[in-house]
Protein backbone atom coordinates (compact mmCIF):
# COMPACT_ATOMS: atom_id res chain seq x y z
CA UNK A 1 0.00 0.00 0.00
CA UNK A 2 0.64 3.60 -0.90
CA UNK A 3 1.95 5.47 2.01
CA UNK A 4 -0.51 3.65 4.10
CA UNK A 5 -1.52 5.83 7.00
CA UNK A 6 -1.61 8.90 5.37
CA UNK A 7 -3.03 7.99 2.33
CA UNK A 8 -5.86 6.28 4.22
CA UNK A 9 -6.56 9.72 6.84
CA UNK A 10 -6.42 11.82 3.27
CA UNK A 11 -9.10 9.11 1.83
CA UNK A 12 -11.26 9.77 5.41
CA UNK A 13 -10.64 13.40 5.51
CA UNK A 14 -11.89 15.46 2.13
CA UNK A 15 -10.17 18.66 3.58
CA UNK A 16 -6.79 16.82 3.79
CA UNK A 17 -6.78 15.73 0.58
CA UNK A 18 -3.92 16.28 -1.87
CA UNK A 19 -1.93 18.33 1.09
CA UNK A 20 1.29 17.09 3.20
CA UNK A 21 -0.22 14.69 6.35
CA UNK A 22 2.41 13.19 8.50
CA UNK A 23 1.06 10.63 11.17
CA UNK A 24 2.48 9.33 13.97
CA UNK A 25 2.89 9.84 17.97
CA UNK A 26 2.79 14.15 18.26
CA UNK A 27 4.72 14.51 22.07
CA UNK A 28 8.10 15.54 22.40
CA UNK A 29 9.40 11.73 22.03
CA UNK A 30 6.92 11.02 18.99
CA UNK A 31 8.07 9.82 15.77
CA UNK A 32 6.64 9.72 12.18
CA UNK A 33 4.76 6.32 11.57
CA UNK A 34 4.42 7.58 7.30
CA UNK A 35 3.96 10.66 5.43
CA UNK A 36 1.99 11.82 2.94
CA UNK A 37 3.98 11.77 -0.58
CA UNK A 38 3.09 15.58 -0.48
CA UNK A 39 5.14 15.90 3.16
CA UNK A 40 8.25 13.94 1.70
CA UNK A 41 8.73 16.46 -0.76
CA UNK A 42 9.62 18.48 2.09
CA UNK A 43 12.19 15.88 3.29
CA UNK A 44 9.97 14.39 5.94
CA UNK A 45 10.03 10.50 6.31
CA UNK A 46 9.20 7.27 8.49
CA UNK A 47 11.28 7.11 11.38
CA UNK A 48 11.80 10.76 11.79
CA UNK A 49 11.75 12.75 14.99
CA UNK A 50 8.31 14.18 15.41
CA UNK A 51 9.95 17.24 16.11
CA UNK A 52 12.43 17.25 13.44
CA UNK A 53 9.53 16.60 11.34
CA UNK A 54 7.38 19.76 12.36
CA UNK A 55 10.20 21.90 11.65
CA UNK A 56 10.79 20.52 7.86
CA UNK A 57 7.19 20.58 7.10
CA UNK A 58 5.25 23.17 9.87
CA UNK A 59 2.15 23.92 8.04
CA UNK A 60 1.27 19.63 7.43
CA UNK A 61 -1.31 17.97 9.18
CA UNK A 62 -0.39 15.89 12.23
CA UNK A 63 -2.57 13.10 13.33
CA UNK A 64 -2.13 10.54 15.78
CA UNK A 65 -2.64 6.57 14.06
CA UNK A 66 -6.00 5.35 13.92
CA UNK A 67 -5.10 1.37 13.87
CA UNK A 68 -8.81 0.36 14.31
CA UNK A 69 -9.30 1.37 10.49
CA UNK A 70 -5.64 0.84 9.54
CA UNK A 71 -6.50 -2.90 10.44
CA UNK A 72 -9.73 -2.98 8.95
CA UNK A 73 -9.00 -1.71 5.47
CA UNK A 74 -5.38 -4.37 5.68
CA UNK A 75 -7.99 -7.33 6.10
CA UNK A 76 -9.95 -6.24 3.02
CA UNK A 77 -6.71 -6.26 1.37
CA UNK A 78 -5.09 -9.66 2.66
CA UNK A 79 -8.81 -10.90 2.16
CA UNK A 80 -8.24 -9.91 -1.71
CA UNK A 81 -4.27 -11.54 -2.12
CA UNK A 82 -6.00 -15.18 -0.47
CA UNK A 83 -8.29 -15.05 -3.64
CA UNK A 84 -5.26 -15.37 -5.52
CA UNK A 85 -2.90 -17.81 -3.68
CA UNK A 86 -3.25 -20.11 -0.27
CA UNK A 87 0.52 -18.47 0.29
CA UNK A 88 0.38 -15.19 2.01
CA UNK A 89 2.65 -14.10 4.12
CA UNK A 90 1.88 -10.71 5.63
CA UNK A 91 4.96 -8.60 6.22
CA UNK A 92 2.84 -6.06 7.90
CA UNK A 93 -0.48 -4.06 7.77
CA UNK A 94 0.57 -2.12 4.70
CA UNK A 95 2.60 -5.66 2.53
CA UNK A 96 2.37 -8.90 2.40
CA UNK A 97 4.36 -11.86 -0.46
CA UNK A 98 1.86 -13.92 -2.73
CA UNK A 99 2.72 -16.74 -4.56
CA UNK A 100 1.01 -16.82 -7.83
CA UNK A 101 2.09 -19.90 -8.72
CA UNK A 102 0.84 -21.94 -5.80
CA UNK A 103 -2.95 -20.27 -6.23
CA UNK A 104 -2.69 -21.02 -10.00
CA UNK A 105 -3.24 -17.89 -11.22
CA UNK A 106 -0.35 -17.01 -13.32
CA UNK A 107 2.40 -19.32 -15.33
CA UNK A 108 3.92 -16.69 -16.93
CA UNK A 109 4.99 -12.83 -17.49
CA UNK A 110 2.03 -11.95 -19.24
CA UNK A 111 -0.39 -13.79 -16.73
CA UNK A 112 0.83 -12.10 -13.75
CA UNK A 113 1.00 -9.01 -15.17
CA UNK A 114 -2.48 -9.47 -15.93
CA UNK A 115 -2.90 -10.72 -12.76
CA UNK A 116 -0.92 -7.71 -10.63
CA UNK A 117 -3.02 -4.93 -12.69
CA UNK A 118 -6.46 -6.63 -11.83
CA UNK A 119 -5.48 -6.56 -8.09
CA UNK A 120 -4.31 -2.85 -8.12
CA UNK A 121 -7.78 -2.28 -9.91
CA UNK A 122 -9.85 -4.28 -7.02
CA UNK A 123 -8.00 -2.85 -4.21
CA UNK A 124 -8.71 0.72 -5.36
CA UNK A 125 -12.43 -0.53 -5.67
CA UNK A 126 -12.56 -2.18 -2.42
CA UNK A 127 -10.65 0.36 0.14
CA UNK A 128 -10.24 3.42 -2.06
CA UNK A 129 -6.35 3.40 -1.52
CA UNK A 130 -4.15 2.87 -4.15
CA UNK A 131 -1.53 0.08 -4.00
CA UNK A 132 1.89 -0.79 -5.72
CA UNK A 133 2.85 -3.98 -7.04
CA UNK A 134 6.06 -6.05 -7.88
CA UNK A 135 6.23 -8.87 -9.78
CA UNK A 136 9.22 -11.48 -9.69
CA UNK A 137 10.81 -14.97 -9.44
CA UNK A 138 11.90 -14.39 -5.80
CA UNK A 139 10.74 -12.63 -2.51
CA UNK A 140 13.58 -10.18 -2.39
CA UNK A 141 13.20 -9.20 -6.14
CA UNK A 142 9.08 -8.95 -5.63
CA UNK A 143 9.87 -6.51 -2.94
CA UNK A 144 12.80 -4.24 -4.40
CA UNK A 145 10.52 -4.23 -7.68
CA UNK A 146 7.38 -3.01 -5.36
CA UNK A 147 9.65 -0.19 -4.09
CA UNK A 148 10.52 0.90 -7.70
CA UNK A 149 6.90 1.04 -8.47
CA UNK A 150 5.82 3.03 -5.94
CA UNK A 151 3.19 5.43 -6.12
CA UNK A 152 0.41 3.49 -7.58
CA UNK A 153 2.48 1.52 -10.03
CA UNK A 154 3.33 -1.90 -10.84
CA UNK A 155 6.74 -3.46 -12.07
CA UNK A 156 7.53 -6.80 -13.68
CA UNK A 157 10.88 -7.61 -13.47
CA UNK A 158 11.32 -10.35 -16.35
CA UNK A 159 13.71 -13.65 -15.14
CA UNK A 160 17.32 -13.44 -16.81
CA UNK A 161 16.88 -9.55 -16.73
CA UNK A 162 17.53 -9.63 -12.49
CA UNK A 163 21.76 -8.65 -12.18
CA UNK A 164 21.63 -6.00 -14.92
CA UNK A 165 18.51 -4.15 -13.31
CA UNK A 166 20.24 -4.20 -9.77
CA UNK A 167 23.86 -3.86 -10.95
CA UNK A 168 23.91 -0.16 -10.93
CA UNK A 169 21.61 0.66 -8.26
CA UNK A 170 23.07 1.66 -5.21
CA UNK A 171 23.74 -0.91 -2.21
CA UNK A 172 21.00 0.30 -0.40
CA UNK A 173 18.25 -0.81 -2.58
CA UNK A 174 19.10 -4.48 -1.30
CA UNK A 175 17.26 -5.61 1.57
CA UNK A 176 19.26 -5.31 5.09
CA UNK A 177 21.29 -2.94 4.08
CA UNK A 178 20.72 0.40 6.13
CA UNK A 179 23.01 3.64 6.75
CA UNK A 180 25.62 1.80 9.16
CA UNK A 181 26.15 -1.41 6.59
CA UNK A 182 26.13 1.36 3.54
CA UNK A 183 28.05 3.64 4.96
CA UNK A 184 31.01 0.53 5.97
CA UNK A 185 30.39 -0.09 2.43
CA UNK A 186 31.15 2.31 0.57
CA UNK A 187 34.18 3.20 2.65
CA UNK A 188 35.33 0.01 1.17
CA UNK A 189 34.46 1.42 -2.18
CA UNK A 190 31.47 -0.15 -3.01
CA UNK A 191 28.70 1.85 -3.74
CA UNK A 192 26.52 -0.17 -6.61
CA UNK A 193 25.32 -3.82 -6.31
CA UNK A 194 27.78 -4.77 -9.04
CA UNK A 195 30.60 -3.39 -6.99
CA UNK A 196 29.10 -6.03 -4.81
CA UNK A 197 29.21 -8.94 -6.94
CA UNK A 198 32.59 -7.67 -7.94
CA UNK A 199 33.99 -7.49 -4.67
CA UNK A 200 33.43 -11.32 -4.11
CA UNK A 201 32.04 -13.33 -1.55
CA UNK A 202 35.17 -13.56 0.54
CA UNK A 203 35.60 -9.75 0.38
CA UNK A 204 32.15 -9.11 2.20
CA UNK A 205 33.22 -11.91 4.79
CA UNK A 206 35.88 -9.92 5.94
CA UNK A 207 34.16 -6.84 5.75
CA UNK A 208 30.77 -7.95 7.23
CA UNK A 209 31.35 -11.00 8.92
CA UNK A 210 30.28 -14.58 7.83
CA UNK A 211 26.46 -14.32 7.77
CA UNK A 212 25.73 -11.12 6.32
CA UNK A 213 28.73 -11.01 4.11
CA UNK A 214 27.28 -13.96 2.58
CA UNK A 215 23.97 -13.41 2.04
CA UNK A 216 24.46 -9.82 0.77
CA UNK A 217 27.02 -11.38 -2.03
CA UNK A 218 23.95 -13.51 -2.76
CA UNK A 219 21.41 -10.79 -2.67
CA UNK A 220 23.87 -8.90 -5.65
CA UNK A 221 23.58 -11.95 -7.47
CA UNK A 222 19.53 -11.92 -7.38
CA UNK A 223 19.83 -15.41 -5.39
CA UNK A 224 16.78 -15.63 -3.30
CA UNK A 225 15.75 -18.81 -2.40
CA UNK A 226 13.06 -18.33 0.24
CA UNK A 227 9.04 -19.35 0.13
CA UNK A 228 6.60 -17.53 0.77
CA UNK A 229 5.25 -19.00 4.33
CA UNK A 230 1.60 -18.68 4.70
CA UNK A 231 1.01 -16.57 8.10
CA UNK A 232 1.77 -18.51 11.21
CA UNK A 233 -0.33 -18.00 14.19
CA UNK A 234 0.70 -15.07 16.53
CA UNK A 235 2.96 -16.49 19.53
CA UNK A 236 1.72 -13.69 22.13
CA UNK A 237 -0.70 -10.76 22.19
CA UNK A 238 0.69 -7.14 23.42
CA UNK A 239 0.18 -3.50 23.54
CA UNK A 240 2.55 -0.62 25.03
CA UNK A 241 2.59 2.89 24.99
CA UNK A 242 5.36 5.60 25.34
CA UNK A 243 4.59 8.50 27.49
CA UNK A 244 5.90 11.88 26.33
CA UNK A 245 6.85 13.03 30.32
CA UNK A 246 8.27 10.51 32.64
CA UNK A 247 5.72 8.84 34.68
CA UNK A 248 6.87 9.24 38.14
CA UNK A 249 3.48 8.76 40.24
CA UNK A 250 3.24 5.12 41.43
CA UNK A 251 -0.76 5.50 42.02
CA UNK A 252 -0.06 6.68 37.90
CA UNK A 253 2.02 3.89 36.73
CA UNK A 254 -0.58 0.91 38.24
CA UNK A 255 -3.48 2.20 36.68
CA UNK A 256 -1.54 2.49 33.02
CA UNK A 257 -1.22 -0.76 33.79
CA UNK A 258 -4.51 -1.66 34.06
CA UNK A 259 -5.90 0.26 31.44
CA UNK A 260 -3.07 -1.49 29.15
CA UNK A 261 -4.14 -5.02 30.37
CA UNK A 262 -7.40 -4.22 29.45
CA UNK A 263 -6.27 -3.24 25.95
CA UNK A 264 -4.63 -6.32 25.50
CA UNK A 265 -7.39 -9.11 26.34
CA UNK A 266 -9.79 -6.58 23.84
CA UNK A 267 -6.83 -7.62 21.36
CA UNK A 268 -7.21 -11.37 22.79
CA UNK A 269 -10.67 -11.62 22.50
CA UNK A 270 -10.73 -10.09 18.52
CA UNK A 271 -8.33 -12.73 17.78
CA UNK A 272 -10.50 -15.54 19.53
CA UNK A 273 -7.70 -16.50 21.66
CA UNK A 274 -6.61 -17.25 24.96
CA UNK A 275 -3.29 -16.83 27.05
CA UNK A 276 -1.42 -18.90 29.55
CA UNK A 277 1.44 -16.26 30.61
CA UNK A 278 0.65 -12.52 31.44
CA UNK A 279 3.76 -10.55 30.56
CA UNK A 280 5.27 -6.66 31.84
CA UNK A 281 7.01 -4.46 30.50
CA UNK A 282 8.81 -1.69 31.90
CA UNK A 283 11.16 0.68 30.35
CA UNK A 284 12.35 3.37 33.17
CA UNK A 285 13.96 6.48 33.03
CA UNK A 286 17.69 5.58 32.07
CA UNK A 287 16.29 3.50 28.84
CA UNK A 288 16.75 0.15 31.06
CA UNK A 289 13.78 -2.48 30.34
CA UNK A 290 12.91 -5.14 32.44
CA UNK A 291 9.77 -7.77 31.62
CA UNK A 292 8.43 -9.78 34.28
CA UNK A 293 6.02 -12.50 33.36
CA UNK A 294 3.78 -14.86 35.71
CA UNK A 295 2.58 -17.97 34.36
CA UNK A 296 -1.19 -18.53 35.25
CA UNK A 297 -3.07 -22.15 35.55
CA UNK A 298 -4.49 -22.21 32.41
CA UNK A 299 -5.45 -20.01 29.53
CA UNK A 300 -7.45 -17.08 30.00
CA UNK A 301 -9.14 -14.19 28.32
CA UNK A 302 -10.73 -12.70 31.22
CA UNK A 303 -9.50 -9.13 32.16
CA UNK A 304 -9.81 -8.93 35.69
CA UNK A 305 -6.63 -12.46 35.68
CA UNK A 306 -5.26 -10.11 33.63
CA UNK A 307 -5.26 -6.95 35.14
CA UNK A 308 -4.38 -8.30 38.49
CA UNK A 309 -1.71 -11.06 37.04
CA UNK A 310 -0.11 -7.78 35.60
CA UNK A 311 -0.36 -5.75 38.73
CA UNK A 312 1.24 -8.58 40.76
CA UNK A 313 4.32 -8.25 38.73
CA UNK A 314 4.22 -4.79 38.53
CA UNK A 315 4.93 -4.54 42.33
CA UNK A 316 8.12 -6.18 41.86
CA UNK A 317 9.40 -3.56 39.58
CA UNK A 318 10.94 -0.53 40.68
CA UNK A 319 9.54 2.39 38.81
CA UNK A 320 11.86 5.14 41.13
CA UNK A 321 12.89 7.67 38.80
CA UNK A 322 10.11 7.54 36.18
CA UNK A 323 8.95 5.10 33.39
CA UNK A 324 8.75 6.07 29.49
CA UNK A 325 7.03 2.62 28.38
CA UNK A 326 4.81 0.69 29.77
CA UNK A 327 3.55 -3.09 27.84
CA UNK A 328 1.47 -5.80 29.19
CA UNK A 329 0.97 -8.93 26.51
CA UNK A 330 0.12 -12.22 26.78
CA UNK A 331 1.72 -15.58 25.53
CA UNK A 332 1.10 -19.27 25.41
CA UNK A 333 -2.26 -18.81 23.39
CA UNK A 334 -4.64 -21.22 23.10
CA UNK A 335 -8.26 -21.71 21.51
CA UNK A 336 -10.24 -21.88 24.80
CA UNK A 337 -10.17 -20.54 28.27
CA UNK A 338 -9.99 -22.80 31.97
CA UNK A 339 -13.54 -21.85 33.57
CA UNK A 340 -12.01 -22.24 37.40
CA UNK A 341 -9.80 -19.30 36.59
CA UNK A 342 -12.51 -16.76 37.26
CA UNK A 343 -12.77 -18.44 40.60
CA UNK A 344 -9.00 -17.10 40.69
CA UNK A 345 -10.30 -13.85 39.28
CA UNK A 346 -12.99 -13.18 42.47
CA UNK A 347 -10.10 -14.31 44.62
CA UNK A 348 -7.68 -11.66 43.12
CA UNK A 349 -10.67 -9.28 43.72
CA UNK A 350 -11.12 -9.66 46.93
CA UNK A 351 -7.22 -9.06 47.21
CA UNK A 352 -7.54 -5.67 45.80
CA UNK A 353 -9.86 -4.91 48.25
CA UNK A 354 -8.05 -5.65 51.13
CA UNK A 355 -5.47 -3.69 49.79
CA UNK A 356 -7.53 -0.72 49.34
CA UNK A 357 -8.69 -1.19 53.02
CA UNK A 358 -5.11 -1.43 54.40
CA UNK A 359 -4.05 1.53 52.54
CA UNK A 360 -7.33 3.39 53.22
CA UNK A 361 -6.26 2.76 57.17
CA UNK A 362 -3.09 3.56 56.36
CA UNK A 363 -3.55 6.89 54.98
CA UNK A 364 -6.07 7.55 57.34
CA UNK A 365 -8.62 8.38 54.81
CA UNK A 366 -12.08 6.54 54.12
CA UNK A 367 -11.91 3.73 50.93
CA UNK A 368 -13.64 5.92 48.30
CA UNK A 369 -11.44 9.01 49.33
CA UNK A 370 -8.14 6.41 48.04
CA UNK A 371 -10.65 5.66 44.92
CA UNK A 372 -8.99 6.65 41.45
CA UNK A 373 -10.29 10.16 40.50
CA UNK A 374 -11.84 10.06 37.16
CA UNK A 375 -9.46 11.42 33.65
CA UNK A 376 -10.25 13.89 32.02
CA UNK A 377 -11.18 12.76 28.50
CA UNK A 378 -8.31 13.25 25.44
CA UNK A 379 -9.20 14.27 22.33
CA UNK A 380 -6.61 13.02 20.05
CA UNK A 381 -5.75 14.63 16.86
CA UNK A 382 -7.39 13.25 13.52
CA UNK A 383 -9.72 10.88 15.38
CA UNK A 384 -13.41 10.22 15.05
CA UNK A 385 -16.08 12.01 17.10
CA UNK A 386 -19.50 12.31 17.08
CA UNK A 387 -21.61 15.32 18.28
CA UNK A 388 -25.65 15.31 18.75
CA UNK A 389 -26.28 18.28 16.93
CA UNK A 390 -23.49 18.30 13.87
CA UNK A 391 -23.17 14.71 13.54
CA UNK A 392 -20.02 13.06 12.31
CA UNK A 393 -16.51 15.06 12.32
CA UNK A 394 -12.67 14.50 13.31
CA UNK A 395 -10.52 16.59 15.88
CA UNK A 396 -8.06 18.62 14.43
CA UNK A 397 -6.76 19.86 18.03
CA UNK A 398 -6.82 20.27 21.68
CA UNK A 399 -5.72 21.90 24.68
CA UNK A 400 -6.75 24.36 27.25
CA UNK A 401 -10.21 22.93 27.95
CA UNK A 402 -10.93 22.61 24.40
CA UNK A 403 -11.24 20.63 21.43
CA UNK A 404 -11.55 22.29 17.83
CA UNK A 405 -13.19 19.34 15.05
CA UNK A 406 -14.39 19.26 11.51
CA UNK A 407 -16.94 17.75 10.58
CA UNK A 408 -16.92 15.69 7.53
CA UNK A 409 -16.86 11.87 6.42
CA UNK A 410 -14.99 10.06 4.03
CA UNK A 411 -17.87 10.78 1.42
CA UNK A 412 -18.15 14.80 1.44
CA UNK A 413 -18.07 17.09 -1.63
CA UNK A 414 -16.12 19.29 0.14
CA UNK A 415 -14.27 20.24 2.96
CA UNK A 416 -16.59 20.60 6.32
CA UNK A 417 -17.06 23.30 8.55
CA UNK A 418 -14.97 23.82 11.67
CA UNK A 419 -15.97 24.20 15.21
CA UNK A 420 -14.73 24.37 18.96
CA UNK A 421 -16.06 22.89 21.91
CA UNK A 422 -15.39 22.76 25.47
CA UNK A 423 -12.99 19.32 26.02
CA UNK A 424 -16.10 18.02 28.51
CA UNK A 425 -19.45 19.43 26.07
CA UNK A 426 -21.44 16.60 26.85
CA UNK A 427 -23.08 16.42 23.24
CA UNK A 428 -19.47 14.96 21.92
CA UNK A 429 -18.57 11.89 22.22
CA UNK A 430 -15.94 9.49 20.26
CA UNK A 431 -17.17 7.45 17.69
CA UNK A 432 -15.86 3.93 15.49
CA UNK A 433 -14.13 5.16 11.76
CA UNK A 434 -16.67 5.73 8.91
CA UNK A 435 -16.11 3.39 5.78
CA UNK A 436 -14.19 5.02 2.90
CA UNK A 437 -15.88 3.45 0.31
CA UNK A 438 -19.74 4.09 0.00
CA UNK A 439 -22.01 1.00 0.12
CA UNK A 440 -19.22 -1.01 2.19
CA UNK A 441 -20.27 -1.56 5.80
CA UNK A 442 -17.73 -2.67 8.49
Amino acid sequence: MDAFYASAEQAAKPSLRGKAVVVGGLGPRGVVATASYEARKFGVHSAMPMGQARRLAPNAAYLVPRFRLYREISEQVMGLLRELSPLVEPLSLDEAFVDLEAGETAWDARSAEAVGLRLRADIRRVTGLSGSVGLAVSKMLAKIASEEAKPDGLLLIPQGTERGLLGPKSVRILPGVGPATGDHLRRAGINTVAEIAEAGEDELVRLLGKAHGSHLYAMALARDERPVVAERDSKSVSVEDTYDVDIHDRVRVRTEVQRLADRCVERLRAAERSGRTVVLKVRRYDFSTLTRSETLRGPTDDPAVVREAAARLLEGVDTTGGVRLLGVGVSGLADFTQEDLFAQAAAAASEEAAAEAVEAEETGAPAEEVAEEPVERRWMAGHDVRHAEFGPGWVQGSGLGRVTVRFETPLSERPGRVRTFSVDDPLLEPADPLPLVEGLAR
